[in-house]
């Protein structure tokens, strides 16, 4: 059962998308043990053909959220999924609508979802480095600025408005990135992308403090969704910029702790994990 202490989050209801593995699903799993109702997107992914990916990590990325609703379930959380492709701009309205019929308004948002896809302005091959990336095209840029800046500004509007329409008077934020103010170099529309979610994240945070909305990013450091390597292990052992590497549910506390009441006076800001 979920622990009493750990309730501080009762009567909430949190929207995580990308929550059918890795950091969105633990994200899940700590709102819904700290007594959130949880409606968690998902969309299942094949991985792409220029991403050398662990075995285990593409199946996860395929796989639907109806595994992480069980295990809130089976420890006494409430939690629906409901798969969605966040490339559609009608998406957004209609997620909302279906987690307000599940669970009530949505008083929590989690943006952590992903178009990911490894581009760059010198594309690499299967060989020259651990994740091939191919040259930056319209095809690229719209794939990642689809998810990860569209549907996360069109999510944040959704909530605004729904907050606004009802009167409420609380409401959390909180946009999940890898980086991108300063470049990404063999991801660079991943990190152009992210870069625009933490802009309209820090509007967000201004614009709807009156309405006691807190907006915030959380940056995480290398997180072991399944894709860590030895190799990449030792890049961080070696590195000056990294120093560890996170489990998932690291990050999910940094995540709930920014919904928590404790929170309250803390808002855009971007959480640099270390």
């Amino acid at each position: 059962m979920i622990d009493a202490h750990a309730s501080d989050l009762e009567s909430r209801v949190a929207l995580v998308t990308g929550a059918n593995h890795g950091i969105g699903a633990a994200t899940a799993r700590v709102l819904a043990a700290r007594g959130a109702g949880v409606v968690l997107t998902y969309l299942r992914l094949e991985t792409p053909p220029e991403a050398q990916l662990p075995g285990e990590y593409s199946t996860a990325r395929a796989s639907s959220g109806d595994h992480v609703v069980e295990t809130i379930e089976a420890a006494g959380g409430r939690a629906v999924a409901i798969e969605a492709n966040l490339a559609d701009p009608a998406s957004a309205g209609e997620v909302f609508d279906a987690a307000e019929r599940a669970l009530g308004p949505v008083e929590i948002l989690v943006n952590n979802a992903s178009g990911w896809v490894a581009d760059s302005f010198t594309p690499t091959s299967r060989g020259e480095s651990a994740v091939d990336s191919r040259a930056v095209s319209a095809e690229t840029v719209e794939r990642q600025f689809a998810v990860d800046a569209r549907a996360g500004a069109l999510l944040i509007s959704e909530f605004a408005r729904r907050h606004a329409e009802r009167g409420a008077g609380w409401g959390r934020i909180v946009g999940l990135t890898s980086g991108g103010p300063l470049g990404f170099p063999g991801e660079v529309s991943y990190g152009a992308a992210k870069a625009a979610l933490e802009s309209y994240t820090m509007s967000a945070a201004m614009e709807l403090a009156a309405r006691g909305v807190t907006a915030n990013i959380v940056y995480p450091p290398v997180t072991d969704t399944g894709w860590v390597t030895e190799e990449v292990r030792q890049f961080v052992d070696d590195s000056s910029d990294h120093f560890h590497v996170a489990r998932p549910e690291d990050v999910a506390e940094v995540v709930a702790w920014l919904a928590s009441d404790g929170a309250r006076l803390i808002t855009a800001n971007v959480i640099r994990m270390r």
